[in-house]
């Protein structure tokens, strides 16, 4: 038995509650992850896990097992990557999942500058807005805007995402130009509702003057879950939309979208890179993680710089 192929695959099952999961991002068999840990079991004289036909749990002894395991891969891995030779090439697959319009404006347009500095990291990059369970889909971090709900995460604040109020000219001219923000709560105006992913519904939007601060709870005849989705319905002009800069400063500058309440000022709304706490931060995913930060530093600065 090689010890460390099966104290690996034993953190996989525990973190992937499965020897399905663990086998398919291990790249081997189920069989051969199902031998490594019983095999272990075996050499400790202690039950880790329980199985059941539906799923697998950690045993007392295995959670405490588990603790210690995690942090003596991570040595090992310190102490592979602290050589010269190690720490000066970064390789490997990298799972990722970001917001759509950031991954189409900012991050895969600079992508050939981040793989001329790491020719050898694999990025797999899923392009969404939806909640993502990073443990059970082995995803090694994700991008986020918004205020963390999910404390257990570790997560680096990479950027403070300006935010403005635009219509299209067609739904100005069809609807009229608001002059005031309450105005939204008429019934002749609409906006596009955005459903965040972590309550399902379109949530109000803050703004203040000087000291009047206002929460807009605008209606809305479309909502849609996609930062790409919502950005076309307003360019459409099926309603006003709140944006970040990055993503309205092209359409403002071609005349396709109008900035309203340029007097007000929004709350700006955090990006995070969060991570599961309990996995490793390899040096791959410690690059990838500065690059974003860097490129985020160009487009969005963080007002405040803060970790979480």
């Amino acid at each position: 038995m090689d010890r460390f192929d099966a104290m690996q695959a034993f953190v996989r099952v525990v973190e992937a509650g499965s020897f399905t999961k663990a086998a398919e991002t291990l790249h081997m068999s189920k069989t051969t992850v199902t031998h490594l840990v019983q095999q272990l079991e075996t050499r400790l004289r202690v039950k880790l896990l329980n199985r059941t036909t539906r799923k697998v749990n950690v045993t007392a002894d295995g959670a405490v097992y588990y603790q210690r395991v995690i942090h003596l891969l991570a040595e090992m891995h310190d102490a592979e990557t602290s050589l010269s030779g190690a720490s000066a090439t970064p390789r490997g697959r990298l799972r990722v999942d970001v917001p759509s319009p950031l991954a189409r404006m900012i991050l895969i347009p600079a992508l050939p500058q981040f793989y001329a500095r790491y020719p050898e990291i694999q990025i797999d990059m899923g392009v969404s807005d939806r909640i993502v369970d990073m443990i059970d889909e082995n995803v090694d971090c994700v991008v986020r805007g918004g205020e963390l709900v999910d404390l257990s995460l570790m997560a680096r604040r990479v950027a403070d995402l300006q935010l403005g109020v635009f219509a299209a000219p067609a739904y100005l001219e069809a609807s009229g130009r608001p002059e005031h923000p309450l105005e939204l709560e008429r019934s002749e105006h609409h906006t596009v509702g955005f459903l965040w992913a972590r309550t399902g519904r379109a949530l109000p939007y803050s703004l203040h003057k000087g000291d009047e601060h206002l929460q807009v709870k605008a209606q809305y005849r479309l909502a849609v879950d996609d930062g790409n989705a919502y950005l076309a319905a307003g360019l459409a002009g099926l309603g006003i939309i709140w944006l970040p800069t990055y993503m309205s400063a092209a359409h403002v500058a071609r005349g396709e979208l109008v900035e309203l309440f340029e007097d007000w000022t929004l709350e700006s709304m955090p990006l995070y890179i969060a991570y599961p706490p309990n996995r490793h931060i390899s040096l791959k995913l410690r690059v990838f993680i500065d690059w974003v930060a860097e490129l985020m530093a160009e487009h969005a600065p963080v007002a405040h710089r803060s970790i979480t």
